[in-house]
């Protein structure tokens, strides 16, 4: 499903819509390019897992956790990572197995460990400096992600 977002109010509302969907252990794989609205779309998930904590990018630290929500959030930024093998050192399986939602920016970096993501790719009208075009494909339970 392709969606339009004209802000990153709006961009934030459709990550929330999408967490209403989310069950544990679904991983979410964004690609998009920087500022495209990655972490405004994890900001949007967060909140419709009624966490309240502040969401920031985890560029430095590579993994933010937020457990506190109907599930915990597990947001991951791969972009200084070289290849999979470096995110099982960090412990992805544990990550996994958790019961949250493990939501990965620069997903592409690591695409070999991550099995049956929800990937969300999020474009930037050039024409438009607040405008993306979101699609949404794939995850393991959800054939239908029209929101």
């Amino acid at each position: 499903m392709e969606y339009i977002t004209r802000s990153a109010a709006e961009t934030e509302r459709l990550g929330a819509a999408l967490a209403a969907k989310l069950q544990p252990g679904d991983v979410i794989a964004f690609l998009g390019d920087l500022g495209a609205g990655k972490t405004a779309f994890t900001r949007g998930l967060a909140r419709g897992l009624g966490i309240t904590d502040p969401v920031t990018s985890p560029t430095y630290t590579i993994v933010n956790e937020y457990p506190q929500g109907r599930l915990p959030l597990f947001h991951f930024d791969m972009y200084r990572l070289r290849d999979a093998e470096e995110l099982f050192d960090l412990g992805w399986e544990d990550y996994l197995d958790r019961g949250g939602v493990c939501a990965v920016e620069w997903s592409e970096n690591v695409a070999e460990a991550l099995e049956d993501p929800i990937t969300v790719t999020i474009r930037k009208d050039p024409e438009s400096e607040d405008t993306r075009y979101i699609t949404l494909t794939g995850g393991r339970n959800h054939a239908d992600l029209s929101l």
